[in-house]
């Protein structure tokens, strides 16, 4: 007697069981390597967003002097180093807004403390941060 080899033909039933797992592992690699990629970038994103303010600042009180201005005493917190610029506004007591400016603050101090006129074309009621930028 013989012995009869049953090889089924190659290719014709589909791919073998090692061209799956080569497949399955290529896919187990780049799915690791996009995985990591993108935590790379969402952790830049948050450091640069939680490291990247410099200035912030705070409106300690406002005096509305006339009908045309407004003091605000405001108070500025920043990297020694850095300049920038603080965005105010008033507002009207129906809520238009009547004056908006930014103070600029390059001062060599870590905290600045200061009086501020902001200019309004009505009586102004109210004296709002809008925030602080660095350049």
């Amino acid at each position: 007697m013989t012995a009869v080899s049953e090889k089924v033909p190659e290719g014709r039933y589909g791919r073998s069981r090692s061209a799956d797992e080569q497949a399955d592992r290529k896919l187990k690699i780049l799915g690791g390597i996009l995985g990591a990629t993108l935590l790379v970038i969402v952790g830049w994103f948050g450091y640069d967003y939680v490291a990247g303010s410099k200035v912030s600042g705070e409106v300690i009180k406002f005096d509305v002097v006339s009908d045309s201005a407004v003091e605000v005493h405001l108070e500025v917190r920043k990297d020694a180093d850095a300049k920038g610029y603080c965005t105010l506004r008033s507002q009207a007591e129906d809520g238009e807004e009547v004056g908006r400016a930014d103070f600029r603050f390059d001062q060599d101090s870590g905290r600045i403390d200061k009086v501020v006129t902001l200019r309004t074309k009505a009586r102004g009621t109210s004296a709002e941060l809008l925030g602080c930028h660095s350049d």
